[in-house]
């Protein structure tokens, strides 16, 4: 694999143009990225549509140990998405460095903030509301860029990449692209330690579980627009996505649907953002 990389720079922002060519295929994919004065990375995500939900219940339920009644049907029914506009979203998960950057604290266990590599983690330990906090904050601290966390649709948009299977990935090579207890040790990882997804996006399956902004309901999918949908006005839980490091191979999936009361926090969650110009 050869990459290539071109940076343009203005008003303290870098635009980045990444391409990974493929010498043995010859096929070129290029990925726009902006960067911020806190060097958090955002990939342009062109506008689309995709199949949201699970289109495979049988092979996914399959892949559940000891499945309980009523196991993955929150995923359901399979419906047609559409994202009517581009979005830039984060190229990895929020980082401590990061968050203590804007928040001047130091969240969860503090083994994550002594190890030699605590600048490049992802933050964890963080709930709902302490997320908010944090886009508030960057938002007061950015006059360039609005932030905010994806939808549920936007992620798994991202999460699929194109792809219509259960995994943008052959479940034999996950361990390439996600951090998960297969590999991982039972801890976490360095941000962008694992290959990118087709989008350029990493760790969107294992690492840490990601927050994003719907409140969740198991019926969601049922009462969704099917433009720009946003969840429901309103819950008890917030949506997570995307598996962790402690999780098993069933849970890395970029359908698989979990939540929690936005007042919780675990050493397995975190989150990555959204850029919109302001």
């Amino acid at each position: 694999m050869m990459k290539l990389k071109k940076q343009l720079m203005f008003s303290g922002i870098t635009l980045m143009f990444l391409w990974q060519q493929n010498v043995f295929a010859g096929d070129i994919t290029a990925f726009e990225i902006l960067e911020n004065k806190w060097a958090m990375k955002f990939v342009k995500i062109p506008a689309g549509k995709f199949n949201m939900g699970l289109n495979d219940f049988e092979s996914a339920l399959m892949e559940v140990p000891e499945a309980k009644p009523g196991e993955l049907k929150d995923e359901l029914p399979e419906h047609l998405v559409k994202l009517s506009q581009d979005f830039y979203i984060g190229q990895t998960e929020i980082t401590q460095q990061q968050w203590f950057l804007i928040m001047q604290n130091k969240p969860g266990p503090e083994k994550f903030w002594k190890q030699s590599e605590w600048r490049s983690l992802p933050v964890v330990s963080v709930n709902w509301f302490m997320v908010e906090r944090f886009v508030e904050e960057i938002n007061k601290l950015d006059k360039q860029y609005h932030y905010r966390l994806p939808t549920e649709a936007e992620w798994e948009y991202v999460a699929k990449a194109g792809s219509s299977d259960l995994r943008p990935v052959p479940i034999e090579s996950l361990e390439d692209y996600a951090w998960f207890i297969n590999n991982s040790g039972d801890v976490q990882h360095v941000v962008a330690s694992r290959k990118p997804n087709a989008f350029g996006v990493y760790d969107m399956l294992g690492n840490v579980w990601e927050w994003v902004d719907d409140w969740y309901a198991p019926d969601t999918y049922s009462k969704n627009t099917r433009s720009n949908p946003v969840g429901p006005k309103k819950g008890f839980s917030k949506v997570r996505r995307g598996g962790s490091f402690h999780c098993p191979v069933h849970l890395l999936r970029p359908g698989y649907r979990a939540a929690n009361k936005p007042g919780v926090a675990y050493e397995v969650t975190g989150f990555r953002l959204i850029a919109e110009s302001k």
